[in-house]
C-alpha cells in the first residue's frame, strides 16, 4: 500500500489500475478539475480528523466552523481528502466513519495556493456502505497546524503531544530561588528568580480557539503547584500545552525560569487543596507562555530531588463509601474501588458553547464497605489513555471527586498511593474476593440514567417544535433528557429491540407476567386478570410463558385510528437498540466490549473488525406512542422496566412499594418488588386500572448510537398531581 503525504502530488507514480489512481490522474489534470462517476466503486475509510476551520461560504457559519479530512484507501493507494462541508452531518451521525467503506460519486482538485504543483482531493458527494508513513500529519485545508479529538476538545490529538522525553539530569543552581509566599508580596512580573515547586494537581486540557482564530495552537491547562511555602495555580499557554502538558503529572517536580504573574481569573473553578494543610495564594497566577517572553521549564528527575528542598508531600483525602452518605454537597474528596460497572461513552453539549462537547461515563465501583456502590461520573480530562481503557474487574482511583446529592439522601461522585492507608486496607479486602462471585454482578455498556427522576417535576416541558428540533440536531453518542406533555394513546409490547434495518419483533409466547396491563391500560370497562396458575417464570430469561391468546399484546386508545389521521408528524423512529443494553463483562470478549462501550475511533485498526459483541437476549419492552398535549404531533419512546436488583438501574432507584399497575410501574421505573436474576418464584399479576385520557408528563432519554439509530427511552411518567411548571 502506498503511503500518503498531507497533499497528494500532481504527477502520479506508476502503479497498478486503481480507482483512486484513475480519479487522482483526471483530477489533476488542468482540463478537469470536477469529477463525477457512474460507476462506484468501494473505498475504505482509515482514518478521519477534525479542525478549526477559517472561513465558510455559508449563512448559518456556526454549523461548518469546522472541518474534516478523511483517509481512504483502495488496498493500492492510500489517499488524505477534504470532506465538503455539506457532509459533515454524515460526521456528526457517525455514518461516515473509520473502518467503513465508501462510494465517492462526484469529488473535485483543489490546488493549493501557498505550494507549487500541490493539492488535494475534495469528496463532494458519497455514499456509505458496510462497515471495513505519513509525512507530518496536518490538516489538508487552510494554515491549521493540528488536528482536534473527533468526539470533544480536551483530548491530545496527533503525535505532536509530546509524553515520552525523559526528565533533565542538569545540576540545578538553587542558592537563588525564591518561594511561592514572596511572589504575591512582590507582584514583579518580570525578572523574578527561578521557582522549585511540586505538581500537586493537574486539570483537564483547555481549549479556546474560535472561529477566525489565528493563533496555531490555542490550548491552555491549569496546574497546582507548590513549594514549602504555599500552593498557587500555574497556567501553561499555546505551543508548550504540546511539549509539556502529557510530561507534568502529579508529583513531578519543576525548575521555572522566564515565567511572569498576572491576576488570576476569577471565574475559574478550583481544585479543594485545604487537605494539604497549606496556604493558597489565589490572588495570582504563575504564567508560562512559548513567547514574550519564553519561558524555561526544567521536568526535575526523580532520582536528583533532594530533601532538603523541603518540597511538600502530595496528599489525598480518600473516604469510603460507607462515609460518602454523611458528606456535604460539593464536598472534594478521592476515592478507590473495584469497577463493576462502566456505561457507555456518551456526549453532552456545552453550555456556554453549542458546538463543543463534553465526553462522559457512569461507572459503578465498590470498595466492600456498603452493600451501595460509588457511583461516578466520569467526564474525559484529558486522559484518554485511562478512559478508554475502564473495565469492571480493575482497581479505579479517582482524585477530586466532588459530591453532588441528589433527590433523597442519594450522592454520587463526579469528577480525576499506594502508601494511604484508605488504598492498603481496599487492597487487602480485594484479596477476599473470588473473581467468579463478583464477575456475575458486573455489566458493560447499554443506557444508563443517573440521576433518578424526582418525585414532583418542577421544571418546563419542551414543545412539539422543540422536541422536533432536538431530534433533527442530536449528534452522535449525544445524550438528552427532555420532558414531554400529552397522554398514552398507544402501548405495543416487543419481544428484541431494533436491529440496523428492522424494527422490534412483536411477542408470542414469552411475555412479562404484567402484559395483562397492556389489555386494561386507559379501557372504560374494569376486567379481572385471568388465573395466574398457567404462568411459569423460565429462570434462563427472566420472562414468564403465556399461552399466546391470553392476553392482547398491544393496545391503543379507542380515538387514536381518528387522532392519527389529524396528526401533523408521528415521530416513530426512536426505540429500544441492541446497543441499548448492557452486556455481561468477561475476559474473554474485554477487547470487543471496551471497543462497543466507547466511541467511534479516529482512526481505523485491523483490531476494530476482528472481534463483535453479540446480541444480548432481552425479554421484552414495551413501545408506547405520546401524543402531544396539541394533538398534532405523536412520539414513538421504549419503556424497558427494571426486573433486577442486579441490574445497574438498580442501583440507588427508590424502593417504594406500588401496585404493578401499568402507570405505578412508568411512574417508577421498576417491576415490585425486585428480584434477583437466579430469584425463581412467581410472581402475581397486576391489578388493573382506569386511566382513559389521563394528562401525564413523560420524562424521555434521548441518544443518537450513530447512523439512522436513534435511542428514545421513557424515564419516568409524572401524572398532572406530580406537576408544578417553573
Amino acid at each position: 500500500m502506498e503511503d500518503s503525504s498531507s497533499c497528494s502530488s500532481l504527477v502520479p507514480t506508476p502503479s497498478q489500475a486503481s480507482f483512486l489512481q484513475r480519479t487522482l490522474e483526471r483530477l489533476s489534470s488542468a482540463q478537469c478539475l470536477k469529477f463525477g462517476s457512474d460507476q462506484e466503486e468501494p473505498v475504505a475509510v482509515v482514518a478521519l480528523q477534525r479542525y478549526l476551520s477559517e472561513r465558510t461560504d455559508y449563512r448559518d457559519e456556526q454549523l461548518h466552523s469546522y472541518s474534516y479530512d478523511v483517509t481512504v484507501t483502495d488496498g493500492v493507494r492510500r489517499v488524505k481528502c477534504f470532506l465538503h462541508a455539506s457532509l459533515n452531518h454524515l460526521v456528526h451521525s457517525n455514518t461516515l466513519r473509520t473502518g467503513g467503506d465508501i462510494f465517492i460519486s462526484q469529488c473535485s482538485f483543489l490546488f493549493s495556493e501557498s505550494r507549487l504543483g500541490h493539492g488535494y482531493m475534495c469528496i463532494e458527494k458519497l455514499r456509505c456502505g458496510r462497515s471495513v508513513v505519513l509525512h507530518r500529519d496536518v490538516p489538508l485545508q487552510l494554515s491549521r497546524k493540528h488536528y482536534l479529538p473527533l468526539w470533544n476538545n480536551v483530548d491530545p490529538e496527533g503525535d505532536m503531544w509530546i509524553s515520552g522525553a525523559p526528565p533533565s539530569d542538569a545540576v540545578l543552581d538553587v542558592s537563588k530561588i525564591t518561594l511561592i509566599r514572596h511572589l504575591e508580596s512582590s507582584r514583579s512580573t518580570l525578572n523574578n528568580l527561578p521557582l522549585l515547586v511540586k505538581v500537586i494537581h493537574k486539570s483537564k486540557l483547555r481549549y479556546y480557539g474560535k472561529f477566525g482564530s489565528k493563533i496555531d495552537y490555542p490550548y491552555m491547562a491549569y496546574f497546582e503547584v507548590a513549594d514549602q511555602s504555599g500552593i498557587m495555580s500555574l497556567v501553561l499557554w499555546n505551543e508548550l500545552c504540546p511539549k509539556f502538558y502529557q510530561r507534568l503529572n502529579v508529583g513531578t517536580v519543576l525548575y521555572l525560569q522566564n515565567y511572569t504573574l498576572k491576576p488570576s481569573y476569577t471565574n475559574r473553578t478550583r481544585p479543594q487543596m485545604d487537605h494539604h494543610r497549606m496556604k493558597s495564594y489565589n490572588s495570582l497566577e504563575i504564567v508560562l507562555n512559548p513567547h514574550g517572553p519564553a519561558s524555561l521549564i526544567t521536568v526535575v528527575s526523580p532520582k536528583s530531588v533532594q530533601p532538603q528542598w523541603g518540597l511538600p508531600v502530595v496528599s489525598y483525602r480518600f473516604i469510603s463509601r460507607s462515609e460518602l452518605d454523611r458528606q456535604a454537597d460539593n464536598f472534594a474528596c478521592d476515592v478507590i474501588g473495584l469497577v463493576t460497572f462502566v456505561g457507555r461513552v456518551e456526549r453532552v453539549k456545552s453550555k456556554v458553547d453549542k458546538e463543543k462537547y463534553w465526553t462522559y461515563r457512569w461507572v459503578h465501583a465498590v470498595d466492600g464497605t456498603s452493600s451501595q456502590p460509588f457511583i461516578l461520573e466520569l467526564f474525559s480530562s484529558s486522559r484518554v489513555e485511562i478512559f478508554n481503557n475502564i473495565c469492571p474487574m480493575t482497581y479505579l482511583v479517582c482524585t477530586q471527586m466532588r459530591v453532588c446529592q441528589v433527590t433523597g439522601s442519594h450522592r454520587f461522585l463526579c469528577q480525576p498511593y499506594v502508601g494511604d492507608p484508605r488504598v492498603k486496607s481496599f487492597i487487602q479486602w480485594t484479596k477476599t474476593l473470588k473473581d467468579n462471585i463478583v464477575l456475575q454482578k458486573t455489566a458493560v455498556g447499554g443506557h444508563y440514567s443517573y440521576p433518578h427522576s424526582p418525585p414532583m417535576f418542577i421544571q418546563s416541558a419542551a414543545g412539539q417544535n422543540i422536541y422536533c428540533r432536538e431530534l433533527e440536531t442530536l449528534q452522535y453518542r449525544e445524550h438528552k433528557r427532555l420532558a414531554y406533555q400529552g397522554q398514552i394513546t398507544a402501548v405495543k409490547y416487543l419481544k428484541s429491540p431494533k436491529t440496523p434495518g428492522t424494527e422490534g419483533t412483536e411477542v408470542s409466547g414469552l411475555i412479562f407476567t404484567w402484559l395483562f396491563l397492556l389489555q386494561i391500560l386507559f379501557s372504560k370497562e374494569p376486567q379481572v386478570a385471568p388465573e395466574p396458575q398457567v404462568a411459569v417464570l423460565l429462570s434462563d430469561t427472566n420472562t414468564f410463558c403465556l399461552p399466546a391468546a391470553s392476553h392482547a399484546l398491544s393496545w391503543e386508545g379507542s380515538n387514536w385510528s381518528k387522532q392519527q389521521q389529524e396528526l401533523s408528524e408521528h415521530l416513530s423512529q426512536g426505540g429500544l437498540h441492541q446497543d441499548s443494553i448492557c452486556r455481561r463483562f468477561t475476559f474473554d470478549e474485554k477487547n470487543a466490549l471496551l471497543q462497543w462501550g466507547n466511541l467511534q475511533p479516529s482512526r481505523w485498526s485491523s483490531k476494530q473488525s476482528s472481534e463483535s459483541v453479540p446480541p444480548v437476549l432481552c425479554s421484552g419492552y414495551y413501545q408506547l406512542t405520546i401524543l402531544g398535549i396539541n394533538k398534532q404531533i405523536a412520539v414513538d419512546a421504549a419503556f424497558l422496566p427494571v426486573a433486577s436488583s442486579d441490574d445497574p438501574q438498580a442501583v440507588s432507584l427508590p424502593q417504594d412499594l406500588h401496585n404493578n399497575t401499568m402507570l405505578s410501574c412508568l411512574s417508577s421505573g421498576f417491576l415490585c418488588p425486585l428480584t434477583t436474576t437466579e430469584d425463581s418464584r412467581d410472581r402475581s399479576l397486576p391489578e388493573p386500572g382506569n386511566n382513559k385520557d389521563m394528562h401525564v408528563v413523560c420524562i424521555l432519554d434521548l441518544c443518537h448510537l450513530g447512523e439512522d439509530k436513534l435511542e428514545v427511552l421513557v424515564n419516568k411518567v409524572y401524572k398532572v398531581a406530580e406537576v408544578a411548571f417553573d
